[in-house]
């Protein structure tokens, strides 16, 4: 991976804590076989663990990976390098109703595409937390029996009425005190399939009255007769995130459970069950311990996946992958590059306060990842033809341009001059106004790599619009040559043969959202979707760019922009997406 963009030694409140444990040697005496398991399997065949450190990024594969994902996966997968450690890809998988197999191989390609490798010391570190389903059950039953966990036959509406409030203590189930026999025997008769959904849970046995609600008892498991992309039917019950997540970092020998702040408050729980297990022999020390950092917000953007389905639904965007959706898919569509996102993800801070991050860093980050390794090419977004009433009618000159100005080895490029150029229609005005350099009656231009042209006049058609610019040229002015800068103009402009300009499809984005916080407070976000996100014009490319084998450029003086392999070559079309303006120009 490339990792020019990462500061692996920008410090942080994470950073601190690691040094922390390395130093104090917490850490080490930690047993790793090279395959998860408890503690008995880790003493049988575990050796000491030479990473360093371990991080997970846990995904649940019900849905796409977006922007706010790729910080977290940029967090983990950079802490585990910079430590010589080891960054597992954990597949939450334990609610079967939404997850697909889809998304498993989604959020894969989408980890190695941002540069990430989960291969360390020929190992793939890549889990699932269905794996660990017989060992989530084996510990349920030692709870079960060490009067630690209870079966419920309330119903959920009870449970949730009873678990009381922020103010309000919750109520004690009438089966908080069922035997455990009884208990265990019901738990391994769900697991049967003798019951069917909702009827019992499995409840950890906590304190009802803690002020923190989730250490009410928290349900373990519940029944769902539901098919799973992995296990099949081999299992009717399944196990509830906060019971599933600590086991699962355990049993992998994370280190540092790295989670966004709302995970905060689950944290005591994280920790009961933990010290729970371990003080009945199924787990060792030393045990993973969770660490909240804020999350990114982005503004211009919803991340919901409720929210960002139904743009998808009510088609307001083009799928899952239209270039303005704020998924990996979208953005690497719309021309983003990996390394701009972990630049961007690196710009961002890493803290415990919640900030929102404006969206121009992520444009910038693009433009600074691009311009020192993009090719240059001439576009013409809307054309208007300008006539060099003096140039010779059949003359075809070259002139010469830099293929990238901060780039000599990538070679120069070659544009031919002629007598009908095409221009783009912003570079002309009627009648000048204050601070305008560019073409106008009577005014100098430079025609960029060319010649300096002096407008001198315009043609209308019967609507009143501007058909052809004409103007002169001062045949000295050639640039590159001796007594080019003879002249002085203040203005410059792009222009393109009309024989020789290719004419392409360009889809000119912009933000979904005129809003900078379209979902917060009681908003409804699709109040505030942009109506000029999405144009799609015709224009005129600089001949042989695509033919170059390069798929970003940097068109001049208009932004950057990609090749959409998703629509070219279909119909023999060739479709661009513009990524972003060469500077900030949002102004909604």
């Amino acid at each position: 991976m490339n990792t020019s963009s990462i500061h692996l030694n920008q410090q942080n409140f994470l950073t601190h804590i690691i040094d922390e444990d390395i130093q104090s040697k917490c850490l080490e005496n930690r047993l790793w076989s090279g395959t998860p398991g408890d503690a008995k399997f880790q003493e049988l065949k575990g050796k000491i663990d030479l990473a360093k450190i371990r991080t997970r990024f846990p995904p649940e594969p019900n849905g796409y990976l977006h922007i706010g994902h790729a910080k977290s996966i940029c967090i983990n997968f950079g802490l585990a390098k910079k430590y010589n450690g080891v960054c597992h890809l954990r597949f939450d998988d334990t609610n079967p109703e939404k997850e697909d197999q889809e998304y498993v191989d989604s959020i894969t390609q989408a980890i190695k595409w941002l540069g990430f490798n989960l291969v360390e010391n020929n190992k793939e570190n890549l889990y699932f937390a269905s794996d660990y389903f017989e060992y989530m059950y084996e510990f349920a039953e030692s709870l079960i029996i060490s009067e630690n966990a209870y079966i419920d036959e309330q119903s959920s509406e009870m449970i949730k009425q009873n678990r009381g409030t922020l103010t309000e203590p919750g109520i004690d189930s009438p089966y908080r005190d069922r035997p455990s026999e009884e208990s265990l025997k019901i738990f391994r008769e769900m697991r049967d399939g003798k019951y069917p959904d909702g009827l019992f849970v499995l409840r950890a046995k906590i304190n009802m009255k803690s002020p923190n609600i989730n250490m009410r008892d928290p349900v373990m498991y519940r029944i769902k007769h539901v098919f799973h992309h992995r296990t099949g039917n081999k299992w009717c019950i399944y196990p509830m995130y906060n019971w599933a997540h600590p086991i699962e970092d355990a049993l992998e020998g994370i280190t540092h459970s790295i989670c966004t702040l709302e995970f905060e408050d689950l944290k005591p729980l994280y920790d009961w069950f933990l010290n729970k297990l371990r003080d009945l022999g199924k787990l060792r020390n030393p045990l993973p311990k969770q660490y909240e950092f804020s999350r990114l917000n982005l503004s211009h953007i919803v991340t919901s996946k409720r929210k960002l389905f139904k743009l998808v639904k009510e088609s307001i965007v083009d799928g899952w992958d239209d270039p303005r959706m704020p998924t990996l898919l979208g953005l690497k569509r719309r021309g983003y590059t990996p390394n701009s996102i972990r630049l961007f993800c690196d710009r961002t801070s890493i803290s415990k306060s919640d900030s929102t991050i404006d969206y121009s860093l992520l444009e910038q980050s693009l433009r600074d990842d691009l311009d020192p390794i993009a090719p240059r090419a001439i576009g013409i977004l809307d054309p208007i033809k300008l006539t060099i009433t003096n140039y010779p009618d059949d003359k075809k000159e070259i002139c010469y341009a830099p293929t990238n100005p901060h780039n000599k080895e990538m070679g120069m490029r070659e544009l031919i001059l002629e007598k009908e150029i095409w221009i783009e229609r912003s570079d002309f005005q009627e009648e000048a106004i204050k601070n305008y350099f560019r073409l106008f009656p009577g005014n100098l231009v430079r025609l960029k790599y060319a010649y300096i042209i002096k407008c001198t006049g315009y043609l209308k058609n019967s609507n009143g619009d501007i058909t052809n610019v004409y103007a002169e040229y001062i045949p000295e002015t050639k640039s590159g040559t001796p007594g080019s800068n003879s002249v002085k103009v203040k203005g410059t402009i792009t222009w393109l043969a009309i024989t020789q300009a290719e004419k392409v499809l360009v889809n000119l984005y912009d933000r979904l959202f005129t809003d900078s916080s379209p979902d917060s407070g009681n908003k409804n976000f699709l109040d505030y979707i942009n109506p000029d996100s999405k144009k799609t014009i015709t224009a005129f490319l600089e001949p042989n760019t695509i033919k170059q084998n390069n798929t970003k450029w940097q068109f001049e003086r208009l932004g950057y922009f990609a090749l959409d392999d998703k629509f070219s070559n279909k119909n023999n079309n060739v479709v661009i997406n513009r990524i972003v303006t060469l500077k900030n120009s949002w102004s909604l």
